[in-house]
């Protein structure tokens, strides 16, 4: 049973706007969410539903909460699969540590298969060295996921996957989130120079290049759809308006309202039609997940285009209600206006749809 409960989310969808307009943190809906239980451990399909819900009262909030969801799913993965080395970080996350993203780096088009990051050995662990942007939750992490790339001696390259803690030395953040859309993020570029993971929190050391370790996995399989569950929630809240504003506005020529307008009503089912098609497609992929589900390497076409899929829709969705819904939708200060800024941050987030078509045609011609 999800925590979110209306009065929750009202507060929160109050407060978004003021978070959007002066580009500031969503400080009081983590805390809240942070005080229901809403950051603890539980199975995909219940991070994407409340995801989903959430997303429809506050996306920018659902989003910056998503990076500790990830890798809440990536630990609740790998446990139901038998391997247990990220059981610390079920534990912590009961107990209250926030985890954030911190993979993404400029011109790195390899995404998770190579790292333009160094890491290099030192006493009881490993040191970070690079620059990672769009590291949501930057003002509030305790804990951020990072990776980067260790040469030994005899030239063998491996990328180390492991965490930093916010009191660690060797890190800073620039403090440079100003963007179009999703501005309560506040997902800013963080500076990593000589930051320091301790062995124990080392989550794994892999080759160089694709491969099939259970723990890359675990990071696609829950990052995909989870981005594809906020994506879907703010499309749901742009259909939503874009019917109360047909049924408010009325016409100066015969008196009837909008919503009654044929083209309008066209617009608004076409939208509803895309939408519809989202919701099985988001379920098939969670519960697959959650079930242990084998589609060996079909599973990279499921999630890749799940995101792709849902990412595509909501901007669909929002711009037929743009186009319906009057000039009062122009405005800044609409919620409307909002979500089309909002709505545009989705063709950002990997996997990006070059990179989707390529691992789907790669799919069906088995490359």
């Amino acid at each position: 049973m999800t925590v979110l409960t209306p009065a929750l989310l009202d507060r929160i969808r109050s407060r978004a706007a003021r978070y959007d307009r002066e580009n500031i943190f969503f400080t009081e809906d983590l805390q809240e969410l942070r005080a229901v239980g809403y950051l603890k451990p539980r199975s995909l399909r219940e991070l994407s539903d409340d995801q989903r819900l959430l997303a429809a009262y506050a996306p920018a909030t659902a989003l910056g909460i998503n990076m500790h969801l990830v890798w809440i799913g990536v630990a609740w993965a790998l446990h139901e699969r038998g391997d247990t080395s990220l059981d610390w970080l079920l534990a912590d996350a009961e107990a209250g540590e926030v985890f954030a993203f911190g993979l993404s780096e400029p011109g790195n088009d390899l995404v998770m298969w190579d790292s333009l990051t160094t890491a290099e050995t030192v006493e009881g662990g490993y040191t970070f060295t690079g620059t990672k942007v769009s590291t949501s939750l930057s003002p509030a992490w305790t804990q951020l996921g990072t990776f980067g790339k260790h040469i030994a001696e005899d030239g063998t390259e491996t990328l180390v996957h492991g965490f930093i803690e916010r009191s660690a030395p060797g890190w800073r953040s620039l403090d440079d989130w100003d963007t179009l859309g999703m501005r309560a993020t506040q997902s800013h570029t963080t500076v990593l120079d000589g930051a320091f993971v301790p062995s124990n929190r080392v989550a794994r050391v892999l080759p160089v290049g694709p491969n099939t370790d259970p723990f890359i996995f675990a990071v696609f399989a829950n990052f995909l759809p989870l981005i594809a569950s906020v994506y879907a929630g703010l499309a749901d809240r742009a259909l939503e308006l874009g019917v109360e504003a047909l049924q408010k506005r009325s016409s100066a020529i015969t008196g009837d309202a909008y919503s009654e307008h044929p083209d309008l009503r066209w617009r608004m089912a076409d939208a509803a039609l895309a939408l519809d098609a989202i919701e099985p497609q988001l379920h098939s992929v969670v519960d697959d997940v959650d079930g242990l589900v084998d589609h060996g390497s079909g599973w990279f076409r499921k999630l890749t285009g799940l995101k792709h899929r849902t990412t595509e829709t909501a901007r669909h969705v929002v711009d037929e209600v743009m186009r319906s819904a009057g000039g009062g939708a122009f405005r800044s200060s609409s919620e409307l206006a909002r979500l089309q800024r909002d709505v545009l941050a989705g063709i950002y987030h990997p996997s990006n749809p070059e990179s989707v078509h390529r691992t789907v045609a790669g799919d069906l011609f088995g490359d």
